[in-house]
């Protein structure tokens, strides 16, 4: 399987159970609408002029809306490069979109924004049946480029190493972007639930994870440091995740 099959292995299966929940904006992701999303844009973008290997900004936070985006332009067989900034062929934003610093051909994007078509334009009736074997899949940092059998392989060991099932609840305390989504494709994997918190305090983090129900949680240092001892719940340090990518 390739890296965008693994996190979409759970959704035959799990269906509309939820995949994906946003605290900050009340979003829900469910797995079918998941891979319904993630086919149908990778069409659309295919559509509009993708081809396999070319660039696409991503300048999506992390939450609900950022697996879709990556793992729609890894299926169409393109290149995800983290950052509002640089020149490529199309871009991927929330909310912002500056001319000056992206050097695009076309833009979409989740909210409405000047100089951009909204990223529901991208998902229409039919979806990408196949996406990429192998190849180059996303730019960290502005020049680590992950292929797709780096990243499959790297979830594998993930998987195999912090073992979360379909009846895990996740809570995602992570800051960054690239970790974070680490976060969600594990747990997608594996068909539990994750929910994106965006960097709660201790407090937060502990009301959160006993109103969703939470079985692990996955923050910085210092905070999952702060969080061991609950005997009900398992923490793991966010660096685990990509520490062996070498990040």
């Amino acid at each position: 399987m390739t890296w965008t099959e693994l996190v979409m292995a759970a959704a035959p299966i799990q269906g509309d159970q939820p995949a994906v929940s946003d605290v900050r904006t009340g979003e829900v992701l469910s797995y079918a609408a998941f891979i319904r999303r993630v086919t149908r844009a990778a069409a659309g973008l295919r559509r509009l002029g993708l081809r396999y290997g070319d660039h696409v900004l991503v300048d999506v936070p992390l939450g609900a809306t950022l697996p879709v985006a990556i793992h729609s332009v890894a299926w169409a067989g393109g290149v995800s490069v983290l950052g509002s900034c640089g020149a490529a062929r199309m871009m991927i934003t929330q909310a912002h979109y500056d001319p000056g610093t992206a050097r695009v051909e076309q833009v979409f994007s989740f909210q409405p924004v000047a100089g951009a078509k909204p990223f529901g334009e991208l998902v229409g009736e039919r979806g990408l049946e196949f996406g990429p074997l192998a190849g180059p899949a996303v730019v960290v940092g502005g020049e680590r480029m992950f292929g797709h059998d780096e990243l499959a392989g790297d979830l594998r060991r993930l998987a195999a190493r912090l073992v979360i099932g379909k009846d895990d609840v996740v809570i995602n305390a992570v800051s960054e972007s690239f970790r974070g989504l680490r976060v969600i494709d594990l747990a997608m994997m594996s068909g539990a639930h994750v929910v994106v918190a965006h960097e709660p305090s201790l407090v937060g983090c502990r009301v959160l994870a006993q109103e969703r129900r939470a079985t692990l949680v996955v923050a910085p240092y210092d905070l999952a440091r702060r969080l061991l001892g609950d005997p009900l719940l398992r923490v793991v340090d966010e660096r685990a995740v990509v520490s062996s990518l070498g990040l």
